[in-house]
């Protein structure tokens, strides 16, 4: 199974519907709350190279946000990162 971290804030209703989204497909995932941690912020900004929240990363691929995981999953490829092909 594929390592999957998740950075979030506390207030991000995208980051609650994004860990409902993995949750509700069976994914751990390591959760990075960046609300009040400026230097786990920056890791997660030169990582991704996104300032948003969530940010997703497979295996330590950035992968976006809830939107753009969601897109994944319409097109089959989440399940491929997540190296569940075939499931």
């Amino acid at each position: 199974m594929a390592q999957v971290v998740i950075y979030t804030t506390n207030y991000c209703p995208y980051c609650t519907g994004a860990k409902a989204f993995l949750r509700f497909k069976n994914v751990n995932f390591e959760e990075i709350d960046v609300t009040d941690d400026p230097a786990k912020r920056a890791e997660m900004e030169r990582l991704s190279q996104r300032w948003t929240v969530p940010q997703i990363f497979i295996d330590g691929q950035p992968i976006g946000g809830y939107d753009d995981a969601r897109q994944l999953e319409a097109t089959g490829e989440l399940d491929r990162l997540l190296g569940r092909d075939g499931q």
